[in-house]
C-alpha cells in the first residue's frame, strides 16, 4: 500500500471517529436538538433574556403562603379555645354576702375586701385550678360538669354562668386559661431553646415563634423552617419568609415547626475553571456570582454561546416560561435548561439577575473549534508512526 493510501485511510478512520472523541458534555446544536425532540419526556430550553428573567420574578416555587396562607380555614390569627390539658381557674361573684357562696360556712368563700368592693355587699369565689378532664369538662360548685374544650374564656364563662342562674344572686364569672398545652406550637431543631410554646390571643407568626424560641442557631442564607400542620408539611428558607411577608404565616395550634440548617450548594460543570460543587456564600447568588466563583470560562474551550444551566422546575413556573409546553401538564417537576449566551453583552446583565437556586448544575459547552483541535490531534497520533516509519525507510534505501 503506498503511503499517500495509508493517508487516505488514517483520515477516513479519524473521521469516523470524531463522534468517539472524549468530550466534557453535550455541545449547544446538542442540547438545542435534544429540546426541539417531540419526545415529551425530554426537557424545556428557555433562552436567559428580559422575558424570561422578569417571569421568574413573579412566579417562585411552591411555600408556606400556597400550603397554609391566609385563605379559606387559615384566614386571619387563629381563634384560641380552651382544649383537653388545659390548666384553668375559675372566678364567681354574686351579690350580697349571703348569696350561694357567701356565709362562713362557705370553703369557696371571699370576701368584699379581698376585691375591693365598698360596702355594697358581694361575695366571691375562686375555684381552684384544674386540668380539662378527656371529656373536655370541668368542675364548677354548684354547676356540675361543664363542657368547656372548644370554647373561648367568654363563652366558657357564660356557660358557667348560665348554669348558676336560679342558684347564685346575679352570678358574674371569670375564666382563666394559666397554661394552654392545645393552645400551643412545637418548636425544634437549629434553635436556641426548642421548646412547646403557648400562642397569644393577637395571633404569632413563623417568625413571632422562632424568636421566642431564642431564634436560629446557623446562618440566614443556611436555614430552612418546614411546617407540619393537620397531615401536611411545608418548607421555605428562611429568606424567603424575610423577603416575602406573605410566606411568614399565622402560627396555629398543634403546629410543629423545625428549623434546620441546609447547605445549599450548585455545581460546576464544564469548559470552566473549576469544575466543582460550591456552596452558598450568601441567601442571593446570582449566575455572574457562581461564574467567578468557579474560574469563569475557559478560553482555549468554552463556547461563550453555551452556558446552560440544568434545573427542575414546578409545574406553575414551567407553564408560566412556555404556556404550549405539554411538560407542564404532567404534575410533577419540569426538567428546564436554561441558556445564556455571553458572546452578546447584554448578557452579562442577564446573569447578575439570574438567581440560582440549591442544586442548579451550571454547564459550559466547549467551542466547536476544540472539537476540531481533537481531531487533528488524533489524526497526529494516528500518523505519526507511519511518518516516523517512512523517514527510516528513506534513509535506508538512500
Amino acid at each position: 500500500m503506498s503511503l499517500k493510501s495509508v493517508f487516505a485511510a488514517c483520515t477516513l478512520l479519524t473521521l469516523a471517529g470524531c463522534g468517539a472523541l472524549p468530550s466534557s458534555g453535550p455541545s449547544v446544536s446538542d442540547v438545542r436538538s435534544g429540546a426541539e425532540d417531540n419526545d415529551a419526556s425530554n426537557y424545556l430550553l428557555v433562552d436567559v433574556d428580559l422575558r424570561a428573567l422578569d417571569q421568574l420574578s413573579t412566579l417562585r416555587p411552591t411555600g408556606m403562603y400556597d400550603s397554609f396562607g391566609d385563605s379559606g380555614a387559615y384566614a386571619g390569627a387563629p381563634s384560641l379555645t380552651i382544649g383537653v390539658g388545659d390548666a384553668v381557674a375559675v372566678s364567681i361573684w354574686e351579690v350580697g354576702g349571703a348569696g350561694l357562696f357567701g356565709g362562713p360556712a362557705s370553703a369557696l368563700r371571699g370576701t368584699a375586701a379581698d376585691i375591693g368592693a365598698t360596702d355594697v355587699g358581694s361575695s366571691t369565689a375562686t375555684v381552684p385550678s384544674q386540668i380539662v378532664s378527656a371529656d373536655g369538662a370541668i368542675t364548677v360548685p354548684f354547676a356540675g360538669r361543664v363542657h368547656v374544650a372548644g370554647k373561648t374564656p367568654a363563652e366558657a364563662e357564660a356557660a358557667i354562668r348560665a348554669r348558676l342562674e336560679g342558684k347564685a344572686m346575679e352570678p358574674q364569672v371569670l375564666v382563666t386559661v394559666l397554661s394552654s398545652i392545645s393552645g400551643s406550637v412545637s418548636v425544634m431543631g437549629e434553635v436556641t431553646g426548642g421548646a412547646r410554646i403557648p400562642l397569644s390571643v393577637r395571633g404569632d407568626r413563623l417568625l413571632d415563634i422562632v424568636a421566642s424560641a431564642g431564634g436560629i442557631k446557623t446562618a440566614v442564607h443556611e436555614t430552612t423552617i418546614q411546617l407540619t400542620r393537620d397531615n401536611r408539611t411545608a418548607s421555605a428558607p428562611l429568606q424567603a419568609l424575610l423577603d416575602d411577608p406573605r410566606e411568614n404565616v399565622y402560627a396555629r395550634p398543634g403546629d410543629v415547626i423545625t428549623v434546620s440548617r441546609e447547605t445549599r450548594t450548585f455545581t460546576v460543570l464544564g469548559a470552566t475553571g473549576q469544575n466543582a460543587e460550591l456552596p452558598f456564600t450568601s441567601a442571593v447568588m446570582t449566575l455572574a456570582q457562581a461564574m467567578g466563583r468557579s474560574g469563569g470560562l475557559l478560553d482555549n474551550r468554552s463556547d461563550a454561546e453555551g452556558i446552560f444551566i440544568f434545573r427542575f422546575e414546578q409545574p406553575n413556573i414551567a407553564r408560566g416560561l412556555d404556556p404550549r409546553s405539554p411538560l407542564a401538564e404532567r404534575g410533577t417537576p419540569v426538567p428546564v435548561v436554561y441558556r445564556l449566551d455571553l458572546k452578546d453583552p447584554r448578557g452579562y446583565f442577564y446573569a447578575q439577575r439570574f438567581a440560582l437556586r440549591s442544586g442548579d448544575v451550571i454547564y459550559v459547552s466547549n467551542a466547536p473549534f476544540t472539537e476540531l483541535q481533537k481531531v487533528f490531534s488524533l489524526f497526529g497520533t494516528l500518523t505519526s508512526p507511519i511518518l516516523t516509519g517512512a523517514g527510516a525507510y528513506n534513509a535506508v534505501k538512500n
